[in-house]
């Protein structure tokens, strides 16, 4: 596993976020403020997904192209 690239650190650190905003939600008792933490929690995970994916594509690509060089 290489080094996180931005969007996997961004997304991250928006599902922390978004964690907090839902336990926030839930002590004062706002159903829509813990609806806007799962709906941030999601997108961070999407964004972390897409991170992790591009990355590894770029691993897989770098690996290609050592392995033609040689």
């Amino acid at each position: 596993m290489g080094i996180p690239n931005r969007d996997e650190l961004e997304g991250k650190a928006k599902q922390a976020a978004a964690e907090a905003k839902k336990k926030v939600g839930d002590w004062t008792d706002d159903p829509e403020m813990e609806i806007e933490g799962a709906d941030e929690e999601a997108e961070g995970e999407f964004q972390e997904e897409y991170g992790k994916i591009k990355r590894e594509a770029g691993e897989k690509i770098e690996e290609a192209g050592k392995r033609l060089k040689r």
